[in-house]
This record gives structure tokens, sequence and C-alpha cells, in this order.
């Protein structure tokens, strides 16, 4: 039987996971980071992007973070993001529309322009993106 460590994903809305996990992958801001049983203490910002669990007896479970904080602690991983949902809830359409007119309107600029929101909008519509082709590869290789 595999060691396990307690794993509880949270946003600001509700608690998305709560359960006993054999590793945990997710996306730091100096890159991806893999957590297991014994894993040292550590607490770092994570970006926009995929979270991939591993849950006791093997399944697998992908979600979708905004970005915010992960924590670990001895037996204890904790995600807590403004944003998270179930990769499976995340509404492809929206998401690719969202992309679309970020692009467009970093392209077309005009005098009141916020670059920083349409940069922002174009990262979190490509990591939802980018979270539902790795569901979807998962799910192929299965």
């Amino acid at each position: 039987m595999a060691m396990t460590i307690h794993c509880d994903i949270v946003s600001a809305e509700e608690e998305i996971f709560s359960g006993l996990v054999e590793t945990l992958v997710a996306t730091g801001e100096l890159g991806e980071l893999g957590v297991s049983y014994g894993h040292a203490p550590l607490l770092t910002a994570l970006v926009p992007g995929p979270v991939r669990v591993v849950a006791q007896g093997g399944e697998e479970h992908v979600f979708y973070v905004s970005g915010g904080f992960l924590e670990i602690q001895p037996g204890v991983v904790s995600i807590l993001a403004d944003t998270a949902i179930r990769a499976g809830d995340v509404d492809e359409a929206a998401a690719e529309a969202a992309r679309q007119e970020a692009e467009q309107a970093l392209a077309n600029q005009s005098g009141d322009f916020d670059y920083g929101r349409a940069s922002a909008q174009l990262a979190e519509a490509a990591a939802q993106l980018a979270t539902l082709r790795k569901m979807k590869n998962r799910a192929g290789r299965g």
C-alpha cells in the first residue's frame, strides 16, 4: 500500500477536494512541483494551471486553479486558491472565447487599454485550456 498524505484543495467559495493522496503535482512560480509522503515543509505561490492529484488507490483527479498558495506540512498538503474547479467543469468554449478576446484586445490596443488585465485574462484562459488538454490526454491513455 502506498504512503499517503492528506490533501485539501479550497477555493474562496468552497472546498473542492479533501482526502488522502499518493501524489500531487502543481505548478509553482518556479516550475512544476511534485508532492508525496515525506515531502519537506514548503510554502509557495501557484500560477494558473492544472493540479493533478492521485488519490489513495490510484484514482486520478485534475483541477484548475487560478493561482493561490500551496502549503506542505508534515502529513498535510493544502492548496488555497481564489478559484479552483474540477477540470471536467471548465467550459472549453468559454475559455477559448476568452482567449480569443484577450488576444484581440492585445492586438488592438487603444488609449485606455489595460495591458496587465488583458495579459492576465489571456494567461488564465490559456491555463484553463491547458488543464482541459491535460485531462483529455490522460483519459486517452487509460
